[in-house]
């Protein structure tokens, strides 16, 4: 396997929009790093522009220490997994896991070796003999990763592969290309627009959004320190809360934020006295957000607007007086409410997110 690095990457199309805007990302030998974001982000972009797809506009891209600038696809040892399988139909999947190793000229004797050592490992046995009709969708997709699989290649290239799966076969697939990359120590480069999905299956991180990399990290850093307010967004199912605050003193000489008619307490050990008067954005995970009796420190009251009862959890909509912002919280099993009452919501001290007007972490 091999590392991947992206240094000052830029793809600029000929009507002069900027896909992929300075990248700078490394993917480490044998890490599993996921590209995530909203459609027309340039992650699709950045991998097509490793596989060679694509030519960067600028920059430098190297695999395994060499530079790939101007290597046809062919010769950079990548594989890639399209959205779409891309199986051949007239092919039974043993003949398409051996075509990429009759192109290399393979003896036969040696694409049997690989063919069958790639379907125990994806369990493909049974299937080596039908075509890509006579297969569900998990199944095409997991030949499809056969197929990459038989050319061991340097880096796997994965193109938003689960996306026409429904949703009880993407967490399965999703599983199994997770064990398969942890048992082989495999480098992949995965892109996906679900954030779900990233969070669950890289071990980092890359947020992207209009063409550049927001933030890159760990899933757990990413959700408990994003890097700015889309990020904070982005990431999270329900996603932040995020709304417009004023940042104001205090009597006893701490800081508070705005929220409507209420102020809510900021942790002490800050000093904020440099921000106050500025208008700012908060944001608050929804499951922070709790039941308060009226008159608590730090709660305040809000209108529901709307209720969506999940069996385990209860999602309630709610406006707070004075703000035009709607918020939701997250709350534990089903919760009895009517659309239009009003409850009281606070969230722990140190709960809350501040961003700038620039939208960095404040």
């Amino acid at each position: 396997m091999a590392s991947v690095e992206c240094q000052h990457l830029d793809k600029t199309w000929p009507n002069g929009v900027r896909a992929v805007v300075d990248l700078n990302l490394n993917v480490a030998d044998g890490e599993l790093l996921v590209c995530v974001g909203p459609s027309g982000c340039g992650k699709s972009t950045t991998l097509r522009m490793v596989a060679g797809l694509e030519e960067p506009s600028a920059g430098v891209l190297r695999i395994g220490g060499a530079a790939m600038n101007g290597v046809p696809p062919q010769r950079r040892n990548v594989a890639m997994v399209f959205q779409d399988y891309a199986l051949y139909p007239h092919f039974t999947v043993r003949e398409n896991l051996e075509f990429p190793l009759k192109m290399r000229r393979l003896r036969s004797v040696d694409r049997n070796k690989r063919v069958d050592w790639a379907a125990g490992v994806l369990n493909l046995g049974e299937l080596l003999d039908r075509y890509p009709k006579q297969l569900s969708g998990g199944q095409r997709q997991r030949a499809a990763m056969g197929r990459a699989l038989v050319r061991e290649p340097a880096v796997f290239l994965l193109d938003e592969p689960l996306s026409n799966l429904d949703a009880k076969l993407r967490v399965q697939v999703r599983a199994e290309i997770g064990e398969l990359q942890r048992r082989m120590g495999a480098t992949m480069l995965y892109v996906t627009h679900d954030q779900v999905e990233a969070m669950t299956l890289g071990q980092r991180v890359a947020v992207f959004h209009q063409g550049r990399l927001q933030q890159v990290a760990a899933p757990a850093e990413l959700y408990a320190q994003p890097a700015n307010s889309f990020v904070a967004g982005f990431i999270g199912n329900p996603p932040m809360n995020l709304f417009p605050v004023q940042l104001v003193a205090q009597p006893d000489g701490g800081f508070a934020v705005r929220l409507g008619e209420h102020a809510l307490p900021l942790p002490a050990e800050k000093n904020w006295s440099h921000r106050e008067g500025r208008a700012l954005m908060a944001g608050v995970r929804p499951e922070l957000l709790h039941l308060a009796e009226a008159g608590e420190g730090g709660s305040f009251p809000a209108r529901v607007v709307n209720i969506e009862f999940l069996g385990h959890e209860t999602l309630l909509y709610v406006r707070p007086r004075g703000v035009e912002a709607t918020l939701i919280a997250r709350l534990k099993g089903m919760r009895s409410f009517a659309s239009g009452e009003y409850v009281h919501l606070a969230a722990p001290a140190g709960a809350l997110y501040l961003f700038d007007d620039n939208g960095l972490a404040a």
